[in-house]
């Protein structure tokens, strides 16, 4: 057959044999990974289904950012579940916790950490306070053009961070699992977000987002049972199997493999921990359902369904470091005691085929390459947000927009940050995606955290302060970051740092707390008096839910 298709190849002088040995290669690829790609294409047709449908009820920017608030506490539950379990979670943490063990484990909770303090502490004054945007929340009671144009701004570098990660871990898993080059898997990805964002708003990314979450969640856990089949059901037998063939002994369920620095690893759980609360995507969230109390409903369900799947990573983990008695057939260049010998980022797909064969190998890379779709609808949903509802509407227009004006920029800024994110992940393909995913986290609880947990809880807060604290917390991070081991030496060149480590958020987040609270003190203006005056009518908002929400008081 390898030989009839070259000849026609040939004879057609459409390639030379290189060029057609070349083809082959790719076929063969693709032919190995048939049911991945059969499974990916059927949720791609389902999804544009969904936002065929959805677009005929997105006719307003209420239903374009919100959904028209329609969603259930389980069904939104669902959705932050798909906005938050990534594929770097699944991929990313089971490979950490082979290659690195029980420190693989502090990484898992350092994300799930955030979850509790939303459900007891945020999510209700979310719900009531905010409309479309979290700048709808902290320009409550301060001056709504300075304080939404600083949100925007922070907002959209975390979005642009945080959207290179996902554009180049679809290029990397199609490239290798599909046989297409690099920048066609990228483009692929920026089309579809586009799709789904520009016609189909948050009604369609929701509910791609509650396919794919179930989706994944049916994948990891499946994965994590056949792997505990193997140690009789048993992480005790799972464990002591894993320690008697890793390396380094009972060393893997030891820290200090990974995260060997306390400072270091302070700065990442900080980081991580309150940057989740600062994630302009995962915030929207809180205002697509009907009230608060199906906000705290949304937190409780996605609470389960997060930790039921970092839990299952980390079993995925363990259940490659035994092997499942396929040492030889298991990775790409096989594994010695724990060490990863190539594949390194995918050890949950090369153990789905050792458990499943190509069919469960199959789904679980449609399903991954889905959840990165998915995630990206939503990355891009926020920044239309930002563009179209915070700084066109609200800054450029200051208010004077019908909701069709608006609805025409968000399409049009969903169509600019889809060409935006596909530039930027054909340019950044061979960045650590670590270092970024690290930014990303440390940018939102450095820059929007702060900013946000005053305006809710300080009656102190004032415009300049707020202004003051982001633009802190954002260039502190950025700077430390360029300055730090990953930037200043790896990129650079230079031979030291002058920032010693490489998580920023344990030193910039109180930097932002701190120029906030001096700038609001020290502020004597007339303004400022409006400022810490409008914090009963908030009050009054937050426990009631009775106001006008995402107005300003000024």
């Amino acid at each position: 057959m390898k030989h009839i298709i070259f000849f026609l190849f040939a004879s057609m002088g459409l390639c030379t044999e290189a060029g057609a040995a070349d083809l082959l290669s790719t076929m063969d690829k693709i032919s190995a990974n048939l049911p991945a790609i059969i499974m990916f294409l059927i949720f791609v047709l389902i999804t544009i289904g969904i936002t065929y449908w959805a677009a005929n009820r997105t006719k307003s920017t209420n239903a374009f950012y919100t959904g028209g608030s329609s969603f259930s506490g389980l069904q939104n539950g669902l959705a932050i579940g798909g906005d938050y379990m990534s594929a770097a979670g699944l991929l990313g943490i089971s490979s950490m916790v082979y290659a690195k063990g029980f420190d693989g484990l502090v990484y898992i909770l350092c994300y799930f950490a955030a979850w509790p303090v939303f459900l007891f502490m945020m999510s209700e004054r979310l719900r009531n306070l905010g409309r479309y945007t979290f700048a709808d929340i902290t320009s409550f009671r301060l001056n709504e053009s300075k304080i939404r144009l600083m949100s925007a701004i922070c907002s959209l570098t975390v979005v642009c961070f945080y959207l290179i990660v996902q554009m180049v871990g679809a290029g990397g898993l199609i490239e290798l699992l599909f046989g297409l080059d690099y920048w066609i898997a990228v483009v692929v990805v920026g089309v579809l977000m586009t799709v789904y964002v520009s016609f189909g708003g948050m009604i369609a990314t929701t509910w791609v987002q509650i396919i794919k979450a179930a989706l994944l969640g049916i994948g990891g856990v499946s994965l994590a049972l056949l792997s505990l089949s193997h140690a009789d059901f048993s992480f005790e037998v799972m464990a002591a199997k894993a320690v008697a063939v890793y390396s380094n002994g009972i060393k893997l369920m030891a820290p200090g493999n990974f995260l060997t620095d306390p400072v270091t690893v302070i700065s990442l759980s900080v980081g991580l921990v309150f940057g989740t609360m600062g994630l302009p995507h995962i915030l929207m969230r809180f205002f697509t359902v009907a009230n608060s109390k199906e906000a705290r409903k949304s937190v409780f369900y996605a609470t389960i369904f997060i930790g039921l799947f970092f839990l299952a990573s980390a079993l995925i983990g363990l259940g490659a470091i035994i092997g499942v008695g396929t040492d030889s057939q298991f990775f790409e260049g096989g594994r010695i005691g724990g060490k990863i010998i190539g594949g390194n980022n995918m050890i949950a797909l090369h153990l789905a085929k050792a458990l499943g064969g190509h069919l469960l190998l199959g789904f679980l890379s449609a399903v991954t390459f889905a959840t990165i779709i998915a995630v990206v609808a939503g990355l891009g949903l926020a920044g239309a947000a930002n563009i179209s509802h915070d700084i066109y509407a609200r800054v450029i227009k200051k208010g004077q927009v019908t909701s069709a004006q608006e609805l025409l920029v968000s399409r049009f800024a969903t169509i600019v940050i889809g060409v935006v994110g596909i530039i930027l992940g054909i340019m950044f393909k061979d960045l650590n995606l670590t270092f970024l995913v690290g930014l990303a986290f440390g940018i939102a609880a450095s820059a929007n955290f702060p900013v946000l947990f005053l305006a809710m809880f300080w009656s102190g807060l004032t415009t300049r302060g707020a202004l003051f604290g982001g633009l802190t917390g954002l260039v502190s991070a950025v700077l430390m970051v360029v300055l730090s081991k990953s930037v200043w030496v790896i990129v650079l060149g230079n031979a030291h740092p002058i920032f010693p480590y490489e998580q920023p958020a344990l030193f910039s987040m109180p930097l932002a707390f701190i120029a906030a609270y001096l700038a609001s003190k020290f502020d004597h203006s007339a303004e400022a008096e409006i400022d810490r005056a409008a914090f009963f009518d908030q009050e009054v908002r937050a426990q009631t839910g009775i106001g006008a929400a995402g107005a300003s008081v000024h």
